[in-house]
């Protein structure tokens, strides 16, 4: 066993270099990902490359404090985001911090006044009535009849939008009304995408009524002569430019009809002349994405609506139900902007309904949050508005760096002054964690989101004494060694047990501090925890796999091994003991012969 034990150590100390060939390897491939990404630097904080930093905290209202929670964090950071970028900001980031903060950074050239304003208000949900649609970039603007049906050409108008799905109907027994709805359209809607059916109750051949209304009501229909600049604001539309997006129907009130975008589900921009608003999105009591496997629709998105909303819906969908396409749609709008437009076949009595179509899984939840959003009892407030410029941010990124490179500096001074030949491996070490910290934080930037603020610097700068200080460790375990009177090569195995287990302690207590700072803190001490954690991990692997194998092979070059005056391992500098040597035992003593 002794044998075989000496074997397998002399076998892992005698290829270090398969260690420095394996992180060496993954530095290279690492880099190679950064320059394939096209991300080869680092994401700057707002702190450093300037812009606005806004934090929101959740407020309930009386009585609703349960609806502080995470789903209803993380909907309305999606709203938030879709806010943001309807701005036309890119890297914009929205995220959550804590239980109930919400941080929003939004980068430079953004005006950070039309910012606030759009990510610190309660999200606008209204159900209105469709006038008008065509796709984005089309022809001149149809003009609706007066009996309510288009002369455009209705395939025109949902061209692409999943022509040939059919309308979902989860039949139930329990609904008392005699509402029903098509469970497929009819020929004149079958460009048609989603339908919207009675929840509880389904009529699987209904008759549609092509009689179109020739008036709407003030409550839920809008005219279907839309004055002239409505329609030449229509005409102008270009729902394919972001800029225009983001403003369509800027102004327009819940009672005015208005012009708005929305993308289809073939990923194509359609253009709305939408009527007054009529029902509102607090009207939704709740909403749920839900898998009907009863009539095969697939994934479906159930409403449930209040009492008021129950009696506004049923008027809406009944006076929708008596047109043509497009005419027979209503457009769900969120901040302005379309998120679904399905139609209706029956008036929808019963206080609960489901849209159906081509949704997936993630596509229903989206839309059921969505409308959710609109009822939810929270409200944000603005606890803290940060802005910096781009001048001030270049400056602090400066005079980061610049403190880096001093202390940078200073270590390197300190181990060439003390360590001598030793610190060409602690430089190289330094060097190899510098590599793997700067490839992997450019790397986070486009994955996670990861963005280097200011104190993320620091927590860079605290590493480079970490790191240091790991090398140092096992240096000084090695000379020890020396000291003790053994040679290096040995010397170098036999310190490194003890030199691991202090580094591996260590390393534990900074990433365990690392750790515990960034779930308890907000905002951008997070940088510094996170930056801290990470760089505390690396120093591990460098240690490990660079550190230790180079200074094996180092034992074996005749400046090291000699204990050359400048390597840093001379015996006599370190007022080492004489060589071990192995003692003979002393012979018996000779017999003497008895008389």
């Amino acid at each position: 066993m002794a044998a075989l034990k000496k074997g397998r150590n002399a076998s892992a100390t005698s290829k270090p270099w398969r260690s420095l060939a394996l992180i060496l390897t993954a530095i290279v491939a690492l880099t190679g990902g950064m320059f394939a990404s096209g991300h080869t630097t680092p994401r700057l904080g707002i702190d450093l490359a300037g812009g606005t930093s806004i934090t929101l905290a959740a407020v309930p209202e009386a009585g609703q404090e349960s609806a502080i929670n995470k789903t209803n964090m993380d909907t309305a950071v999606s709203i938030m985001e879709r806010r943001v970028n309807g701005l036309g900001v890119s890297e914009a980031e929205v995220q959550t911090q804590g239980d109930r903060n919400i941080i929003v950074n939004i980068p430079k050239g953004t005006n950070s006044k039309q910012a606030r304003e759009q990510v610190g208000t309660t999200a606008k949900l209204y159900f209105r009535p469709v006038i008008a649609t065509e796709l984005a970039g089309g022809g001149a603007a149809p003009q609706p009849s007066a009996t309510g049906e288009p002369s455009a050409d209705p395939s025109g108008d949902k061209a692409d939008d999943t022509s040939g799905d059919k309308a979902s109907d989860g039949a139930s027994e329990k609904a008392t009304d005699g509402s029903s709805a098509s469970a497929s359209p009819s020929s004149s809607a079958t460009t048609q995408g989603r339908a919207v059916t009675d929840a509880l109750k389904a009529d699987e051949s209904p008759t549609p009524t092509d009689k179109a209304s020739p008036s709407a009501s003030a409550t839920g229909g809008a005219s279907d002569d839309p004055d002239a600049k409505l329609q030449a604001a229509y005409a102008k539309l270009d729902c394919t430019k972001e800029s225009v997006r983001a403003t369509a129907g800027d102004g327009a009130k819940a009672t005015d009809s208005t012009v708005a975008c929305g993308q289809n589900s073939s990923g194509q921009w359609q253009k709305y002349i939408l009527g007054p608003a009529a029902v509102d999105g607090t009207d939704v009591d709740e909403a749920d994405a839900v898998l009907n496997t009863t009539s095969g629709a697939g994934w479906t998105v159930t409403m449930k609506f209040t009492g008021e909303g129950s009696k506004k819906f049923a008027d809406i969908t009944g006076q929708l139900a008596q047109k043509q396409s497009p005419q027979n749609q209503f457009a769900i709008v969120l901040d302005g902007e379309v998120v679904s437009d399905p139609y209706v076949r029956q008036a929808l009595t019963g206080g609960n309904a489901e849209i159906s179509g081509n949704f997936t899984q993630q596509s229903s939840q989206e839309l059921a949050n969505m409308l959710s959003y609109g009822a939810l009892p929270l409200t944000f407030r603005e606890d803290s508005v940060t802005t910096v410029t781009a001048a001030l941010g270049g400056e602090q990124l400066q005079a980061g760096l610049i403190a880096g490179a001093i202390g940078l500096a200073l270590v390197i001074l300190y181990l060439l002054f003390y360590y001598r030949g030793l610190s060409f491996i602690a430089v190289a070490s330094l060097l190899v964690s510098a590599a793997l910290t700067y490839v992997i934080m450019a790397l986070l930037g486009p994955t996670i989101g990861f963005a280097l603020n200011l104190p993320a610097v620091c927590g860079a700068i605290v590493a480079i004494g970490i790191t240091a200080d790991s090398f140092i460790v096992y240096f000084e375990r090695v000379r020890d060694e020396i000291r003790e009177g053994r040679s290096l090569r040995p010397a170098v195995e036999r310190a490194w047990p003890r030199a691991r287990r202090t580094i591996l302690v260590s390393d534990f207590v900074s990433f365990l501090a690392a750790a515990v700072l960034f779930v308890v803190t907000v905002g951008k001490v997070q940088g510094f925890a996170f930056t801290l954690g990470l760089t505390t991990v690396l120093d591990v692997v460098v240690v490990f796999l660079f550190t230790k194998p180079l200074l094996t092979l180092m034992a074996r070059r005749r400046f090291f091994a000699s204990g050359h005056k400048w390597s840093g391992l001379d015996p006599k500098a370190l007022g080492a003991k004489p060589p071990l040597r192995r003692t003979r035992r002393p012979s018996a003593p000779a017999q003497t012969k008895e008389a």
